[in-house]
């Protein structure tokens, strides 16, 4: 999940849009950050810099409307999802053909036409489970304190007030650059996985969506892990085995 950002990564964290659009300029991730940590940043600031950051990525980017057949069938899938392990969260469908999805830190989750093109609805779920994993693990949080160190945004957050002042929109641009190229451990990807096949368990779905949506996705590429913006995630194929292994040991496959 490259291009997640933070993320879902669909299933995947998923960081590299390629045609998903930011604003971002490629000087402005370079400075300023080595005189103030972004430690300092409180989980809600950091919620609210990805909302703003959401905001500006969906009016760069082509979204589904609401009476579009893509969103119709995503707003069916996720019908029973709109909180999940106490976080509010809202979908939008993303009309570009990457296969991707991400989620950030506030509780939206995008998902990009070409992933709903080749995804079951269930397999859908696996893949957002995933990134919301991310959210819940505090992985996109932790992304996004790591980016704004590089990031000149730091000074749209007051030192005493501890409120984020309006943001220009290159400065989003440098929040959206952050979340879409944010990278994830392999034992962070795994715990992800872990999260989506327990949300699948919980909520009564067949796990072995997981196992097959990435086996969807490691055919993309003839078998050798997924498309490329699963290059550093763990291997698509053993990450199926994984979750079907799992799946014989909870008594829900053969």
């Amino acid at each position: 999940m490259k291009r997640i950002i933070i993320l879902l990564v669909v299933v995947f964290r998923l960081t590299s849009l390629s045609h998903a659009q930011t604003t971002a300029k490629p000087g402005l991730m370079q400075a300023i950050m080595e005189a103030i940590s972004s430690e300092t940043l409180s989980d809600a600031q950091v919620a609210e810099l990805s909302r703003q950051a959401i905001v500006e990525m969906d009016a760069k980017n082509p979204v589904a409307a609401a009476n579009d057949p893509y969103t119709i069938r995503l707003n069916k899938i996720v019908s029973r999802h709109h909180t999940i392990s106490g976080i509010p969260v809202n979908y939008k469908v993303y009309k570009v053909a990457d296969v991707n999805a991400f989620a950030t830190a506030d509780g939206s989750v995008r998902v990009f036409k070409g992933l709903m093109d080749i995804m079951t609805d269930n397999e859908l779920l696996a893949v957002m489970g995933h990134e919301i994993g991310h959210v819940v693990n505090h992985d996109t949080r932790d992304g996004m304190k790591s980016a704004l160190r590089r990031s000149a945004i730091r000074d749209a957050v007051g030192s005493t007030s501890g409120k984020l002042g309006e943001l220009s929109r290159s400065q989003l641009g440098d929040v959206a650059d952050g979340l879409l190229g944010a990278k994830f451990s392999r034992q962070q990807e795994t715990e992800a996985d872990d999260y989506s096949y327990g949300f699948l368990k919980r909520y009564g779905y067949n796990v072995l969506a997981l196992a097959t949506s990435f086996e969807k996705l490691a055919k993309l590429s003839g078998g050798q892990g997924g498309p490329t913006f699963l290059s550093s995630h763990p291997d698509s194929q053993a990450r199926a085995q994984r979750v079907r292994d799992r799946a014989r040991r909870d008594g829900l496959a053969r």
